[in-house]
């Protein structure tokens, strides 16, 4: 079988084209079509496969193997036949402009930092690219800057397989050690790299290159980018949702940043006053309680289990049993906190859970858990609880 003839190599612009099936075999779950010629690009070199259509049959994937370029599709085709093909020319135009401002980002760390890129994925989200060297906030800030530069200026990018003499004399980047049929991409000016993917003609395309984020990782740093359409959709997200916080804030766009930094403020100073206020109110209950022989057991609406555990520490003290606090209500169930200072409640607690439709355990002077029983059910169960 002679090879297929990679037309995304002569024209990475060709999104619709004719073939001829070659072949067309059933797999687990798809049809695997081979065709003489294809525009479709093969998942490799981190950028995922083409999709779109041959004929009337949907193509999901592309992958190469041997050198053999096999399309997924939906239904089967006839081998013999032509058939028009077309590809999701959008989906095709963000992923390369995409993977030439990624050539572009590597190319300039290459050459003003000397690190490598080491890892290149193109994601659904973001485009992440593994530098194997620690970079910072404002180095990336130069490189982001520099790039777009080349951008702005619309230099050309070329992919050619350059002969073994012409190979051998060439300074290019490359993740493998590769002797024959190399196919290199050439940013003019800025980059030299091995790829077999499909790239924009002239940087102007690319439209932006903007680096989003990075993290540590291995010994260097993974940048997070997105260029072209993919960046200014990322940039019309992130506008939407500083308006709607600067709406919610009443505050300009610009000063945003100040306008949440007062609201933490005024937050934590409200958490602070309500949690004196809590203890106030704590203390209003313990007066209220008077001492009794046997349990005590109380109900609170809505008492978190801190001040829960400081209500029971010191009811405790005014009953000769076990001071058991439950907070919560019958439809969703209690939070509770018991303790007693002459029960060993720790190994008590398996039977307290199992009557009251329980978890939780602790210490012998204290447990605490949760239970789905009533009100009613509970207070019945502690009156004869020794």
């Amino acid at each position: 079988m002679l090879p297929t003839i990679r037309l995304y190599d002569e024209d990475s612009h060709l999104y619709s084209f004719s073939a001829e099936i070659i072949s067309c075999e059933k797999a687990e779950n798809a049809y695997m079509v081979i065709l003489d010629r294809t525009a479709f690009f093969p998942e490799g070199g981190g950028q995922p496969a083409d999709t779109g259509y041959i004929g009337n049959a949907r193509v999901s994937d592309v992958q190469i193997k041997d050198g053999i370029i096999t399309h997924y599709t939906d239904i089967p085709l006839v081998a013999g036949e032509k058939a028009e093909c077309t590809l999701d020319s959008e989906k095709r135009f963000r992923r390369m402009q995409n993977h030439s401002g990624e050539h572009i980002v590597s190319g300039l760390i290459h050459k003003i930092f000397g690190f490598n890129n080491v890892g290149f994925h193109m994601g659904s989200e973001d485009v992440t690219i593994d530098i194997d060297g620690v970079l910072t906030r404002q180095d990336l800030d130069r490189i982001e800057a520099e790039a777009n530069r080349i951008v702005y200026e619309n230099v050309s990018v070329r992919a050619e397989y350059p002969d073994s003499d012409t190979l051998q004399g060439l300074e290019y980047r490359s993740k493998l050690e590769l002797t024959e049929n190399v196919r290199i991409v050439t940013v003019e000016g800025c980059d030299v790299c091995a790829c077999c993917a499909p790239h924009v003609n002239r940087t102007g395309e690319i439209g932006i290159i903007k680096l989003l984020d990075f993290i540590s990782y291995k010994g260097g740093v993974r940048i997070h980018m997105l260029c072209g359409r993919d960046a200014l959709e990322d940039y019309h997200k992130r506008y939407m949702s500083i308006a709607e916080i600067s709406a919610g804030l009443s505050a300009k766009q610009s000063q945003v940043t100040e306008a949440v930094e007062r609201v933490k403020n005024e937050l934590a100073a409200e958490k602070q006053a309500a949690v004196q206020l809590k203890k106030q109110i704590i203390e209003l209950k313990i007066a209220l309680l008077k001492p009794c022989e046997g349990n005590m057991v109380i109900f609170e609406a809505d008492m978190d289990m801190l001040n829960l555990r400081l209500l029971v520490n010191r009811a405790v003290e005014m009953c000769t049993g076990v001071c058991a606090a439950f907070s919560g209500d019958d439809e969703k169930g209690y939070n509770y906190i018991i303790a007693g200072k002459n029960i060993p409640l720790k190994e008590r607690s398996r039977e307290i859970n199992s009557a009251l439709n329980g978890r939780g355990g602790g210490k012998d002077d204290m447990i605490q858990g949760s239970v789905k029983a009533s009100e009613q059910d509970i207070r019945r169960y502690f009156q004869d609880f020794s």
